[in-house]
């Protein structure tokens, strides 16, 4: 595979990883989870997961590099939501 061909993965992964600072800041910083569904975002990282093991198939680092930086973004903010839905159920506990 040419260079410039992975050149453009990597900038195509570096993109996306980024594309999802804004859902990262909202769930950790602002402690918002709404709308967010965490059986999607399952889903999402079972298709990241397959496409790591294609990247792997074939030898291109790109899609290896672009797929374990996605799959990470995608598992904080699965952890950011859990972690702020047990936080809210456990305040409305406490109000109870």
């Amino acid at each position: 595979m040419s260079v410039l061909l992975e050149i453009v993965g990597l900038s195509a992964g570096a993109i996306g990883v980024i594309a999802w600072g804004p859902q990262i800041k909202r769930v950790w910083v602002h402690k918002r989870h709404d709308g967010i569904s965490i059986p999607t975002f399952g889903i999402v990282a079972l298709s990241l997961f397959l496409w790591l093991i294609y990247g792997i198939a074939i030898d291109s680092l790109a899609m290896i590099i672009a797929n374990i930086l996605t799959l990470s973004v995608i598992l904080i903010i699965i952890i950011g939501v859990l972690r702020c839905r047990r936080n809210e159920m456990i305040n409305d506990e406490i109000m109870s």
